[in-house]
């Protein structure tokens, strides 16, 4: 060090802080092992979410093309193209058309099971290759042969079916022969999760089926390849110009290979997002973990700072080779999360072979893993500058005591305001690359008051500790003053634990709430069957049959017919702004319904039902929360598109709709002249009685399946169950990625330990040396970390339910179902685990013999 450390310049100041910073770490990184895994395991995290996100988001862009089946694709809604429209498609393109729909396969013992039909022609599939059991050349899988139709079906449906390849079945009134068993289809990511198996026939078969009756619920498909339309962008563009100038009002949608499922890749950015809120955790909780681990370093650095200090530097000189020594191991903790986070993708495509439908394009994701190192730099960053600031006032005589305590003086302003600086940039970051800038300003508004709560919770604990009047002799005095003494464990362990414990319980009562209305409180409310595509001449003798089989069941029919949004308030659809939630509303077809009287369940909010018999202007009611999040009111005008004809409407009136009862009930309720004269089919449920025998539900599925071919029977518990599998795995997977966030608490915990431990082996030795025994300090630190533990865990559990309330009524819109005894156990165990790895953290402490380490001091 030559001269005067002041009189360096600015380029000079910090080549030398540099040089001594990395001089300094030539010791080693004893003591930053918590801190190199809070950061690496909360970059992993994030770096990983983002490169997985990216990979399917590559992936679906690559195989866009056989995704949807062609370069384009034309949907239409209960009626197929007319020729007309097949002459313009054909002239654009190779075309294959393709027709799904539910309907009932049965099988020869009379079994009959739900499946998802689809009828292909041809040309199908124009990208990509059908994959069988065995493996079939395409004339030979569906086509008619020996007076039988072919047909492909998922292994899932012969299992359950209990029938091999060359088995029969019937749907309709066909009987098709099962050629080989469907490993996979190209197109089967954008068909979405269906209600049963797959069953692959040929258009042909389908119209001898008899399924295709006036009103019947069908989604003719028509895919393209266009010349060109591999390479060029414009081909896509061109041909959506061309079809709108033809065909502006027919109901046609129009999807491109650019953009093959929409909603997979909204779902995949949603939970991208969710995923990266938990890498925040994580990388929030382990901040704590940070400036443990910092304090503890400004700790063993005292005698090197005060050293600098001696020879003339300064102290913010001090505070700023502190800070680079700190900055540059924080480098370490980034540059391995981003090797482990920028490696899941690889993972992930190698492990997913055969198993995920998803198509995966790993590679480096240079974006994600450059989100992800900023935010562990700004991490760092934020939570270090305090305890590092606290190096600018160590005093030059820790050079001669070891022991010399740090004047409590706090740390200087500018300190604080650089993390403050450091912390709101993070927040500005976050927002900036959210998905959902909403529910990432939510999110951090929580962890801030989290944050507040727990720091708050601490300081009263601490306080009450020092009010406290002893007891216990002396290992309960022990145990207050731990808490309350200056460098106590306290505000780092109520943080890490109580965290920990708010994310637990929260996780366990949602579970624990959204199965059980699922699994107890629908079914005893709910319809036993749906039953869709009830032609309207046999809605009597379909009644009558039902009442026949299951007596005094109570039996509901409306008319359903399938139709569109095309545009609200005189805004099409497409360009309509709307919130997320809502979105679904204005894509795609839904059911409509048209009613003379309120549907039951509903209730009017605004406007005024239409009078029985009414033949004016087309008017529709509309669900009073979807309207509200439409910014919709009474008077605004609809047109929707059915059948391929725009009808104009005016919202007549807005009502509630008790979604939950899983009735029926619609979105959209239209005044009857609206369709008059339109086909339709009957929409129908059945309740049945109390005490009603489950074997006649069997055979009535049989029973409909045999003498009403073209209905499909929907067993509703069938559903729930499968929505409540649905459920426990998406559970596990949040539980699964919610460990990172425990992980880093339990980083914590165990960080805040090993900061104090040179503090705590001290006071061992002089306790021995005045005859405290090693079972005196084992039952003081069991009082302290118990006290501790136990005032996290209760306000872990309060915060944890009200998290688990609000996420129950206010997002998921469910009653409130609290059920505390897995939130209880789960606190519980969580203070027994806490207490046990805090007493093993000390077990060294204990079994240090005075005598050597006082002649070392």
């Amino acid at each position: 060090m030559h001269g005067s450390f002041g009189n360096e310049s600015h380029p000079r100041r910090l080549a030398l802080i540099l040089r001594v910073a990395m001089r300094d770490m030539r010791g080693g990184l004893r003591g930053f092992g918590i801190f190199l895994a809070c950061i690496a395991l909360g970059v992993a995290a994030i770096a990983g979410v983002g490169s997985v996100a990216s990979a399917l988001s590559d992936g679906l862009g690559r195989e866009g093309r056989a995704i949807l089946g062609g370069d384009v694709a034309v949907a239409l809604t209960q009626r197929p193209a007319n020729d007309r429209e097949r002459a313009f498609l054909a002239a654009q393109g190779t075309v294959s058309a393709v027709a799904d729909l539910r309907a009932m396969a049965v099988a020869e013992n009379g079994e009959a099971v739900l499946v998802e039909l689809k009828a292909v022609d041809d040309a199908y599939p124009l990208v990509g290759e059908l994959a069988t059991t065995p493996p079939l050349a395409r004339s030979a899988m569906l086509d008619e042969a020996q007076g039988r139709f072919g047909a492909l079906a998922d292994p899932a449906l012969l299992a359950r079916l209990g029938i091999g390849v060359g088995g029969s079945l019937r749907i309709g009134e066909l009987t098709v022969e099962v050629r080989a068993a469907l490993d996979s289809e190209p197109d089967k990511i954008a068909a979405g999760i269906g209600f049963g198996p797959r069953l692959m026939v040929s258009d042909a078969a389908l119209a001898r089926a008899g399924l295709l009756q006036p009103g019947s619920i069908v989604r003719h498909s028509y895919r393209l390849l266009l010349p060109g339309g591999e390479a060029d962008d414009g081909a896509l563009v061109r041909f959506e110009e061309r079809a709108k100038a033809a065909f502006p009002d027919d109901g046609w949608r129009v999807r491109d290979r650019l953009n093959a499922a929409p909603q997979l890749e909204r779902n995949i950015g949603q939970f991208t997002q969710y995923l990266t809120l938990v890498g925040m955790t994580a990388l929030l909780v382990g901040g704590v973990g940070v400036a443990n681990a910092v304090r503890g370093f400004v700790d063993r650095r005292r005698v090197t700072m005060a050293t600098l200090k001696a020879v003339g530097a300064s102290g913010s000189l001090v505070v700023a080779i502190a800070l680079a020594e700190v900055m540059l191991i924080a480098g370490l903790g980034i540059l391995l999360g981003l090797a482990t986070g920028a490696a899941m993708p690889f993972v992930a495509a190698w492990a997913g072979q055969g198993l995920l439908p998803l198509p995966i394009e790993a590679r480096l994701a240079s974006g994600p893993l450059l989100a992800a190192a900023l935010y562990g730099g700004l991490t760092a960053l934020a939570f270090s500058l305090v305890p590092v600031g606290r190096a600018h006032d160590v005093p030059v005589a820790a050079l001669f005591r070891d022991h010399v305590e740090a004047a409590q003086t706090p740390v200087r302003r500018r300190y604080r305001i650089a993390a403050i600086a450091a912390g709101a940039l993070l927040v500005l970051v976050a927002l900036a690359l959210a998905h959902n800038p909403r529910v990432a300003a939510v999110f951090l508004l929580a962890a801030g008051l989290a944050f507040l709560l727990l720091r708050a919770v601490a300081a009263g604990l601490m306080r009450a500790a020092r009010a406290m009047p002893p007891f216990g002799g002396p290992t309960g005095r022990l145990a207050l003053a731990n808490l309350h003494r200056p460098g106590a464990l306290t505000p780092a362990l109520v943080l890490s634990l109580g965290l920990g414990v708010t994310l637990v319980v929260t996780l366990a009562l949602v579970d624990a709430g959204l199965r059980r209305e699922l699994t107890r409180a629908l079914p005893e409310r709910a319809p036993a069957f749906f039953f869709l595509d009830v032609q309207a001449q046999d809605a009597d003798a379909f009644g009558a049959y039902l009442n026949t089989v299951i007596p005094g069941a109570v039996v509901e029919k409306v008319p359903m017919i399938r139709g569109r949004i095309v545009s609200l308030k005189g805004i099409r659809a497409q360009d309509y702004t709307r919130p997320e939630e809502v979105a679904w509303v204005l894509e795609g077809d839904r059911g409509i319904t048209f009613a003379e009287s309120l549907p039951e369940g509903s209730r009017l909010v605004a406007g005024e039902w239409w009078p029985p018999g009414y033949a004016g202007p087309p008017l529709v009611s509309f669900d009073a929360e979807i309207a509200r999040q439409l910014e919709l009111g009474v008077g605004d005008a609809v047109v929707v598109n059915v059948l391929g004809r725009e009808v104009a409407v005016t919202v007549a009136n807005l009502r509630t709709v008790e979604w939950r009862s899983l009735g029926i009930n619609f979105v959209m309720v239209f005044s009857p002249n609206t369709f008059a004269g339109a086909p339709y089919t009957l929409l129908a449920t059945l309740t049945e009685p109390a005490g009603a025998d489950p074997a006649r539900s069997l055979s009535l599925v049989r029973g409909v399946a045999a003498r009403f071919p073209a209905v499909t029977s929907v067993r509703v518990r069938d559903v729930l169950e499968a929505v409540n599998d649905m459920v426990g795995q998406l559970a596990v997977a949040i539980a699964a990625a919610s460990t990172v966030a425990l992980a880093a608490s339990a980083l914590v915990l165990g960080g805040a330990l090993a900061a104090s431990h040179r503090a705590r082996l001290y006071d061992a030795v002089i306790l021995k040396t005045l005859g405290a025994t090693r079972g005196h300090l084992l039952r003081a630190y069991l009082l302290e970390y118990g006290l501790v533990a136990g005032a996290s865990a209760a306000v872990g559990f309060l915060a944890g339910s009200a998290a688990a309330v609000l996420i129950m009524t206010q997002v998921m819109r469910l009653p409130l179902t609290y059920q505390p005894a897995p939130a209880l156990a789960t606190a519980a165990v969580a203070v027994i685990v806490a207490v046990a790895l805090a007493l093993a953290g000390t077990w060294r402490i204990l079994a240090q013999k005075p005598a050597p380490y006082l002649r070392e001091r």
